[in-house]
């Protein structure tokens, strides 16, 4: 086993308290955003050689996936993942174009594809994916500004999911002064102070205008659902899923890549021709995993992908001989409270305080952990994971379509 340190991510939107209280650290000048546990070239964990500091893939070879913490006080970027073949190809266009991997700019940072699933630690909101075309209908019909009335006309004219993406097309094409938005903006709270809103859609236009009041992200956000997790909930965003976290503090485990296309709500370079692209390529699953028990003392998240799961454990002294972790070749375990001790499969033991972490590989076995507390385990999931129940959170357009016409009631706008 080897103790893990990682490298860490300050960003605009991170937390000044969160992350430092949770590794046991102090306040910082800067906001910080994220912890990064893994392999990835731009942001890799180190450990203790023999003789020297070395990055973990010289001991692990390229882990499949990347384990964060993230903490955001104010929203993140509108932005999606795009799947395997975008991935590949805008990669293999800035390498051939010679764009410098560190490049502001670069949109395309590896060849992989991104799925990702966040673990709520705490109440932790987040913007994800369209809202049907019907509720869209009913925000911008509330507004009464001349950019939300035009809006819903386009949308009542071309419904569905094909019409939402065009209309999020515009409004990144188009310019839509900082006028318009502030009008719409002007709007949400009248409504919110009125006691009137379309689950929360107002409310998080309000919120999100304190941070970014000139961005048409401000706008993108009356079209996207609200979707807050509770401590101990996941939930599992495919490629293509567009999204804005909120605020709160999470766990996130993904497919091993930092490739992100980005539209508003950041200073950072954007590329909206390249997230259209994405979205017009159709949305993957968006759903809350439902966890599956594993012993008396783990839940297993398992979103049925070959690159990572998630097992998180509350482990106790009930269990005298250790709570047992689910069974990888290739782990990364972090300890999320508490006090624990990793015991592996040929005894060496190593104590773990909240915000420590630990690669595992094959030749330690199985793993149990001794203590009071709680350990997220990222690893690989092997052919006896049980995959968990997906709930989506938003049915497909075409599988809403489907039932609108299996219950006798016809075609209906997406």
């Amino acid at each position: 086993m080897h103790r893990l340190d990682n490298a860490s991510r300050a960003y605009d939107w991170g937390s000044r308290t969160d992350i430092p209280q949770f590794i046991g650290g102090e306040p910082g000048e800067l906001p910080l955003a994220e912890i990064w546990m893994g392999t990835h070239p731009l942001g890799s964990s180190t450990v203790e050689g023999p003789d020297r500091t070395m990055p973990l893939a010289e001991v692990a070879g390229e882990l499949p996936f990347m384990f964060k913490i993230l903490a955001a006080d104010r929203p993140l970027s509108l932005q999606v993942h795009p799947n395997e073949a975008m991935a590949q190809a805008g990669f293999a266009a800035e390498e051939a174009a010679g764009v410098p991997l560190d490049a502001p700019h670069r949109t395309y940072k590896d060849p992989h594809h991104k799925p990702e699933m966040a673990y709520a630690l705490t109440t932790f909101d987040t913007l994800v994916g369209f809202r049907p075309t019907a509720e869209i209908l009913r925000v911008l019909n509330g507004i009464d500004t001349p950019l939300a009335q035009s809006l819903a006309e386009d949308l009542h004219a071309a419904p569905g999911f094909r019409g939402i993406v065009r209309l999020i097309e515009r409004l990144l094409t188009e310019e839509i002064s900082a006028a318009e938005i502030e009008q719409i903006v002007v709007c949400c709270r009248e409504l919110v102070d009125q006691g009137i809103d379309v689950k929360r859609a107002y409310i998080t236009a309000a919120e999100i205008a304190d941070h970014y009041p000139d961005d048409v992200g401000v706008v993108i956000s009356l079209t996207l659902n609200r979707l807050t997790l509770q401590p101990g909930e996941a939930a599992f965003l495919g490629t293509g899923i567009i999204h804005a976290h909120l605020r709160g503090m999470c766990l996130e485990i993904m497919a091993a890549s930092d490739n992100v296309l980005r539209a508003g709500l950041t200073s950072k370079a954007l590329d909206p021709e390249g997230l259209v692209k994405c979205l017009d390529r159709g949305m993957s699953r968006l759903a809350r995993v439902t966890p599956e028990p594993f012993g008396f003392s783990t839940d297993v998240f398992s979103p049925d992908v070959r690159e990572f799961a998630l097992a998180v454990s509350q482990c106790s002294r009930a269990e005298p001989g250790g709570t047992l972790l689910p069974s990888a070749g290739q782990r990364i375990v972090v300890c999320t409270g508490g006090e624990v001790e990793l015991v592996n499969a040929a005894g060496e033991r190593l104590k773990l305080s909240r915000g420590d972490s630990v690669y595992a590989g094959p030749d330690d076995g199985d793993i149990h952990v001794v203590g009071t507390g709680e350990v997220a385990q990222a690893y690989m999931p092997t052919p006896e994971t049980v995959a968990g129940e997906l709930i989506d959170l938003v049915p497909p357009f075409t599988e809403r379509e489907l039932r609108r016409r299996q219950r006798g009631r016809g075609p209906s706008a997406g």
